[in-house]
């Protein structure tokens, strides 16, 4: 089904980077010299559908370039948060296996007061009665 989407996409665009190039045949000299319009010293000469597929590549690659140096922010966090997720899973990880070890190894509770975890009369701290 990929492969039917890919050639849906891929055949329509191929077919029209033929058309264009054949419409758009004729030659064009691409000057580099800004002092010197009649004879360059810097200057190429190719057909007009090569310079403007090599400029809208050009336009694409420095988009891809200036929204992957924005994004840094965001891949330096993600990256950030997931070695705190990794960390946080090995943590649990080690708190699960020490739960699940013989009770031998586990460390002694402290006994519990009188007036049980909470202190006298059932309260918690705030006075709320259990």
């Amino acid at each position: 089904m990929r492969k039917f989407f890919s050639a849906l996409v891929l055949i329509p665009l191929g077919l029209f980077f033929v058309i264009f190039a054949v419409a758009n045949r004729h030659l064009v000299t691409v000057s580099f010299d800004p002092f010197n319009s009649a004879f360059p010293t810097v200057a190429v000469t190719l057909p007009l559908f090569v310079v403007i597929i090599v400029v809208a590549i050009l336009g694409v690659a420095a988009g891809g370039t200036a929204t992957w140096f924005r994004q840094s922010h965001w891949r330096r966090s993600a990256r950030r948060h997931e070695a705190d997720a990794r960390a946080a899973r090995a943590q649990l990880a080690d708190l699960r296996a020490s739960v699940t070890a013989p009770r031998g190894d586990l460390q002694r509770l402290p006994a519990l007061t009188q007036g049980g975890a909470y202190g006298t009369g059932g309260r918690d701290k705030q006075g709320a009665t259990l």
